[in-house]
């Protein structure tokens, strides 16, 4: 596989399979507010995850559209992060999964909108305020659970100390990512790993949060190996096209 479109894929179904995630409280939030709020961020996430998945099928050259990579690729074949498709659990868990994200997503696009891919660099350009947007409500509700009631502090705990093992795989590097990184496409995560984990270890010890120690990380989605939970996504999500082939609005 072409290391420049891999690398788009990878980013692109970060971010489809992220939304998807997000689009599944549509409706059941908190309270009104809120449940608009997470409904437009996953609609910006959404949005940018069409314009990537428009540039990967133009790298690939092989007559896919952004649709036939979403809809008509099996589960081997994504090649998201293991973290964005663990399930929502409750609001703590989705939120601090989410803020996990939006710290990671913060530093990587800003560090894209210099790509020597200029496509990339234009999407990176347009996404950085709206993950700026997205870090600022995310982190806002990670003190208001952390130093809210005992049972809103232990949910965000048991959040963090199940999703902190996801978190290694998004700092992983291989042939492809060395291979944008010699480019100039990509950048190196690794060079804004202190930066990550010095602003999430502010936030979770300003929310009376702690992060979990000696924790093994769980690797693999980037290379299309998943959780079982990806399986029930793309099912629910890739269910009328699949019964539709090849139907238009």
């Amino acid at each position: 596989m072409n290391h420049h479109f891999k690398y788009i894929l990878r980013l692109a179904d970060n971010s489809l399979i992220n939304a998807q995630r997000l689009t599944e409280w549509t409706g059941h939030g908190p309270f009104l507010e809120e449940d608009l709020a997470l409904t437009n961020m996953a609609l910006d996430i959404l949005g940018r995850s069409k314009l990537l998945l428009e540039h990967a099928a133009k790298l690939e050259n092989k007559g896919n559209t952004d649709d036939t990579l979403a809809f008509h690729r099996s589960e081997r074949e994504f090649l998201n992060t293991k973290l964005v498709e663990q399930p929502n659990g409750d609001y703590a868990f989705t939120i601090i999964r989410q803020v996990l994200i939006d710290c990671f997503d913060l530093q990587l696009y800003q560090a894209l909108t210099t790509s020597n891919d200029e496509v990339l660099a234009g999407i990176a350009s347009k996404s950085i305020k709206e993950i700026t947007y997205h870090y600022r409500h995310t982190s806002h509700w990670v003190k208001r659970f952390g130093l809210g009631t005992e049972e809103s502090n232990l949910k965000a705990q048991n959040a963090i100390n199940e999703l902190w093992r996801f978190t290694g795989e998004l700092f992983e590097v291989d042939e492809t990512e060395n291979w944008v990184i010699n480019q100039n496409i990509g950048f190196n995560p690794n060079d804004f790993y202190q930066k990550w984990l010095q602003t999430i270890t502010q936030l979770f010890n300003t929310a009376n949060l702690n992060i979990p120690e000696n924790t093994f990380m769980q690797t693999g989605g980037k290379n299309g190996i998943h959780t079982e939970h990806l399986g029930y996504i793309l099912a629910e999500m890739q269910s009328l096209p699949r019964a539709h082939e090849g139907a238009s609005w």
